[in-house]
């Protein structure tokens, strides 16, 4: 089966109070263009309905279908089951969208879905949406974690590639502009997107294919700026950081980088994205992306077309990240005619 054919979920993640359940009331409930099944982790927070969620409801096989299409269910067995039974129906939906209350890290959904043939035979992840309390979302960054835990707030924003940056008639203009400055600057590559009661536009959320990486490095012309206005030396930051070069990649030094950096920095690297030109290639496009550890790698849908520059673009998203260093590193990778 294509990409293009198979059904695409959206990750939501975001911090307790951001506006989830929200979210998940008005795609269920009062939207009516979209048909959309909702994995929920639990239904004790979502009301739904009066008596439509009810506690005899035991089994990952039951569904709650709304008068719109959608429908709700629950992920009581594990997710590779869960979404095994949704597959069945999968054609009768637009999207799913999977939300992953408490789970501060989405590398093992997004690891499951793309390595499980169960689940990339019919599902491919399509976009990480984090909700974003505008009130509260600062403390939570903050927040000073023990020693060897995760702020999962942190997290969560840094993997994202967008956030709905929510409950803004709580803040000020002033306000707004401060978190809205302080999430670029752990995710620059992230769509901020401004919303209240969690009415967000879903047709910037939902088959988006912006964990594509063809697609999404067209989002911000601008990512590849090196126009830093804090200290990327200051090791406490997650940062994002964006390097572009011209040029045709030595596939064999290239990937010789890639397995050193991730040895050494996987736990460190959040995201990592990559749009590739190889030597010897012809018209070839490549692209790469990861979560930790885990890289997927292939070709473009594309190809590079007739007259086309051939630019190498890489993000890269964690912390201690150095823009010179890594800039040094993956230019030490372009292949040179003197050594043919």
């Amino acid at each position: 089966m294509s990409e293009a054919d198979k059904t695409p979920i959206t990750v939501i993640t975001g911090f307790l109070g951001a506006g989830k359940t929200t979210l998940v009331n008005y795609i269920l409930k009062e939207q009516n263009d979209w048909k959309i099944a909702v994995l929920e982790n639990e239904f004790g927070e979502v009301s739904i309905d009066d008596g439509l969620v009810a506690e005899s409801m035991d089994s990952p096989e039951d569904l709650i279908t709304m008068d719109n299409g959608c429908v709700c269910c629950s992920i009581r067995g594990d997710l590779i089951r869960t979404l095994g039974q949704l597959a069945k129906r999968r054609t009768d939906f637009d999207a799913v969208i999977l939300e992953t209350t408490g789970m501060a890290d989405p590398a093992p959904i997004i690891y499951t879905i793309q390595t499980n043939p169960k689940m990339s035979d019919h599902y491919r992840i399509d976009s990480l949406v984090c909700l974003a309390d505008a009130k509260h979302i600062e403390q939570h960054l903050d927040e000073i974690k023990p020693e060897g835990s995760v702020n999962e707030a942190v997290h969560q924003v840094a993997f994202s590639d967008k956030i709905l940056l929510n409950k803004l008639d709580l803040v000020n203009e002033e306000e707004k502009n401060r978190v809205k400055d302080r999430l670029t600057s752990i995710n620059k590559f992230a769509e901020i997107i401004e919303t209240n009661r969690s009415r967000a536009p879903l047709d910037r959320i939902l088959k988006i294919n912006s964990f594509n990486m063809e697609s999404i490095l067209t989002v911000d012309p601008k990512f590849f700026d090196d126009d830093d206005t804090k200290d990327v030396h200051n090791t406490s930051l997650v940062q994002s950081v964006g390097v572009s070069f011209k040029g045709n990649l030595h596939a064999q030094w290239f990937n010789m980088f890639m397995m050193d950096l991730l040895r050494d920095r996987a736990e460190d690297l959040y995201r990592t994205k990559g749009l590739l030109s190889f030597h010897g290639q012809g018209d070839t496009k490549f692209v790469f992306q990861g979560v930790h550890e885990q890289i997927n790698f292939g070709p473009a849908d594309k190809k590079w077309e007739e007259g086309e520059e051939r630019v190498n673009k890489f993000v890269f998203i964690g912390k201690n990240l150095d823009r010179a260093d890594l800039t040094k590193s993956l230019m030490e990778c372009l292949y040179k005619e003197e050594e043919k």
